[in-house]
């Protein structure tokens, strides 16, 4: 005997040899050729009976047997394996149908159900069949996959259908299929889903469910289902969804859902389903959907329902729930839509739905909510809520604090929406709100809605608001002129914003002695006629805008007389004359921001009101009070208000959305002075910002400019300049643009320090300028300077700088020279701040403040002017 390896070697090669053998006789056709020549004649039989298959075009047209004429011995048998949407195993046996959306028309009645019987998949969806189910589908005992879907069948689903043993999915849905589900479907205990929505059956759901164990998703809903939910689908442990609404079902929610641990959606909405709410259901951990709305739900909302961490939307409306929302539903931090509307809910509404930071749908109206808020704070700021205002909130009479800022909410409030409240804070700003104004209660201490929609005239009842102290109503579409009374009425207003509307008629000229105004911002309107001079009675402005009016008048020097004024807008309106000041000691004294331009103000530039101007001169950068804030900013319950300005850096309109205390800027271009430039502007140490272009100003740049060691741009373009260049500008380092164009300069440019990193646009239009980085290099035979000393290079760094400054900035304007060192720069758009922008400053800036104790002027928050 040979050895048992060897004799192992044989089996295994005569074993590989059989099989051989027999690959060769099924690829020869051992296979009985009448099989596959029945499979054939029977489908084109049931081809026969459908409509429109005759066609070349149609999707069958492949569906015939080949050119033969007689039968022969040596000719290959018909095979269907070729067929459109025919698929077949190795043995050429037809296993798989996928006709979905073949346009076939016609019916299942002469279907080979007793000829194709191992066929594993059908999929005849998206079609146009007709008539019943026929029972033999039961023939089918191999077929795990069964799709009839979005057809026109009708009548009953055979009881038959339980024969199919090895069916894994069954979609039925959006036929006409009438009657019960019968209870042989329990046989299928392969079975992982079962889609029957969306047709007409009815009865009660069969218990033999329950056998389904394997189910993942059971869709039954939009049809007439009518009882309670079997108790023995409590076996389905496997489900992921379950959908059973639109129906008729009745009695309560089974509490062994809680048990469905793997539930992510569950569908029950209307239907006649009573009781409670299960707490059970706070259990279902993986839930992202809970649909209960349209019941006749009664109870409590269960706190459990807190636990549902990863729940995204939540419909519970249309029901008779009461009690009070549960605090807990503030940890469902995922959500994107709540409706709890309609029910009977009572209580307050919890300050925790301010955690819903991702909110797209929030709705609690129809409900009978107190006001009872805790802390009387209801704060959904910053959300991405959308759809209509949230009229509930109108009834909240206890109400103190409303804040839905920065959301996409629309639609028109009632105008005495808040008149009867006690709101005291309402801030409903960056909405897409319109219509009229709706009343602040007396009790309202800040309103704010702009950047809105509002529209029409401010009426004069707004001034029932005694106790306003913050009233911002910019950026809307109001018309009509300012109430009289809101120049007198209230001494307790500090803040009156209603910048870019479209406001008109002369200002109201009773502003009280007892004012405590301290911003007024009137700017980007239509007014008209002069400056009211009861505005000296408001010793307490720091910050007045009247840029982009039609205010035609003198320079208004007595404004000067306000102890506190910092901030002077006048910009591109319709003042004359010339700046002719009192002798007066001081005025303007605490001015940091003047701003004159674009106007037709004429004669030389006054050196005594430069020389008023001690809030530019008396403090150098780095020396300010310890305790001096870094911003214009006025704090208030539950927030800060930050006065805005716009200003010109490089010819290009910027926001300043908060204004830094140190920041300090000189602005008297486009106009028409004329005369020299006073060396006395070199006393101010302060200024970061000089613009004195577009004038007729002539003589040489004042040597004493060197002196303004802060300043970051310099614009004496479009002037009569005449003379060389001063070397001292070479020596404000931090000096980011600088525009000497289009005057009559002369001279070589110097080429050391800080003016070697400028580019020609700083000095083109100068036809007597010559050296780098203007073409002409020579002038009058002479040569060229030589490159600048190696001490110097390193300034280099600071064009690179300003050039990256500007590549980033494209979008909002140019503000290359704003930022040195670490000054921290908020660039944003009016309309929306970019957050990967925002992230990132935010830090920068948290340093800078921590640096600004030292030295508190790097830290400017830009943003584009619109």
């Amino acid at each position: 005997m040979g050895s048992p390896k060897l004799e192992t070697l044989v089996r295994l090669l005569a074993s590989f040899a059989l099989f051989i053998v027999l690959l060769v006789i099924i690829s020869q056709g051992a296979i009985p050729a009448y099989a596959s020549t029945k499979e054939v004649h029977s489908l084109l039989k049931w081809k026969s009976s459908l409509q429109d298959q005759t066609q070349s075009t149609s999707s069958l047209s492949t569906w015939t047997l080949p050119p033969q004429n007689a039968i022969d011995s040596n000719v290959e048998a018909p095979s269907p394996c070729g067929w459109y949407g025919i698929s077949c195993n190795l043995a050429g046996i037809v296993i798989g149908i996928n006709l979905t959306n073949s346009n076939i028309k016609g019916t299942l009645n002469e279907f080979p159900f007793s000829i194709l019987l191992c066929l594993t998949f059908v999929d005849l969806s998206s079609n146009e069949l007709l008539g019943s189910i026929p029972p033999q589908v039961s023939l089918l005992t191999n077929l795990t996959y069964l799709d009839l879907s979005y057809n026109r069948l009708f009548g009953m689903i055979p009881r038959t259908i339980g024969e199919l043993k090895k069916l894994e999915v069954l979609h039925l849905d959006n036929n006409k299929l009438n009657g019960s589900i019968p209870d042989e479907i329990g046989q299928l205990c392969l079975l992982n889903e079962l889609i029957l929505y969306t047709n007409q059956l009815d009865g009660c759901l069969p218990s033999s469910l329950g056998n389904l164990s394997s189910l993942i998703n059971i869709r039954l809903g939009q049809n007439s289902f009518s009882g309670s939910i079997p108790l023995e689908m409590e076996n389905l442990t496997n489900l992921e969804m379950m959908g059973l609404a639109y129906n008729f079902l009745t009695g309560p929610i089974p509490p062994y859902f809680g048990k469905l641990m793997k539930l992510r959606l569950l569908i029950l909405q209307n239907n006649e389903l009573v009781g409670c709410i299960p707490p059970e259901l706070g259990n279902l951990k993986f839930l992202r959907l809970l649909a209960l709305y349209s019941n006749n739900l009664t109870g409590l909302i269960p706190s459990t329902l807190g636990n549902l961490t990863e729940l995204i939307d939540l419909y519970l409306y249309a029901n008779q729930l009461s009690g009070n929302i549960p605090n807990e539903l503030g940890n469902l931090r995922a959500m994107l839509e709540l409706d709890i509307s309609n029910n009977q809910l009572t209580g307050s509404i919890p300050s925790t739905l301010g955690n819903l930071t991702k909110l797209t749908l929030f709705a609690l109206d129809n409900n009978q909510l107190s006001s009872s808020i805790p802390n009387n704070r209801l704060d959904l700021s910053e959300n991405q809520l959308t759809g209509p205002i949230p009229i509930f909130l109108c009834h909240l009479t206890d109400l103190v604090y409303l804040f839905l800022r920065g959301n996409q909410l629309l639609g028109r409030w009632p105008i005495e929406c808040f008149s009867n409240s006690s709101l005291s804070i309402i801030s409903l700003a960056n909405n897409k709100f319109e219509g009229p104004l709706p009343l602040p209660s007396p009790s309202t201490f800040y309103y704010s809605i702009e950047y809105n929609k509002m529209e029409g005239k401010i009426s004069s009842s707004i001034c029932n608001a005694t106790n306003l102290t913050f009233l911002i109503l910019c950026n809307n579409r109001l018309i009509g002129s300012l109430p009289q009374c809101l120049s007198n009425y209230s001494i307790k207003l500090l803040v009156l914003n209603l910048a870019t509307n479209y406001l008109s008629g002369i200002i109201p000229g009773r502003f009280s002695v007892r004012s405590n105004l301290r911003t007024l911002d009137l700017s980007e309107n239509q007014f008209r006629g002069t400056l009211p001079q009861s505005l000296i009675n408001c010793r307490n402005l720091e910050v007045m805008d009247f840029s982009k009016n039609k205010i035609e008048d003198n320079f208004p020097a007595w404004l000067g007389m306000l102890p506190e004024l910092k901030v002077l807008i006048l910009r591109s309106n319709k003042f004359k004359g010339r700046l002719d000041f009192p002798r007066v000691a001081h005025l303007f004294s605490k001015l940091h921001i003047l701003d004159l331009s674009d106007n037709s103000f004429a004669g030389p530039i006054p050196a005594n009101l430069i020389m008023k101007l001690h809030g530019m001169m008396s403090v150098q950068i780095g020396q300010e009070p310890k305790d001096k804030p870094l911003y214009m900013t006025y704090v208030y319950d539950f927030g800060v208000y930050e006065d805005s300005v716009k200003v010109i850096l490089k010819g290009n309109e910027m926001r300043l959305i908060r204004i830094l205390t140190i920041f300090t800027t000189f602005d008297l271009s486009l106009n028409n002075f004329e005369g020299n430039i006073p060396d006395v502007i070199g006393h101010l140490y302060s200024l970061i910002g000089l613009n004195l272009s577009h004038n007729h100003l002539t003589g040489s740049i004042p040597l004493a400019l060197g002196n303004l060691t802060n300043l970051e741009w310099l614009d004496l373009s479009s002037n009569k300049l005449s003379g060389r260049i001063p070397r001292e500008l070479g020596d404000l380092t931090f000096l980011g643009y600088l525009d000497l164009s289009k005057n009559q300069l002369t001279g070589c440019i110097p080429q050391d320090k800080q003016l070697s990193t400028f580019k020609s646009d700083s000095f083109h239009g100068n036809p007597g300028l010559y050296g780098t980085p203007l073409q002409n290099t020579e002038h009058d035979g002479a040569q060229a300077p030589p490159p600048p000393l190696l001490l110097f290079q390193e300034d280099n760094s600071k064009e690179c700088a300003g050039n990256w400054f500007d590549r980033k900035a494209v979008g909002i304007g140019y503000a290359s020279g704003i930022v040195i060192g670490i000054s921290i720069a908020y660039i944003s758009w009016e309309t929306r701040r970019p957050k990967w922008l925002v992230s990132n400053v935010r830090r920068m800036e948290r340093r800078g403040a921590k640096w600004m104790k030292k030295s508190k002027w790097k830290a400017i928050k830009i943003h584009g002017g619109r």
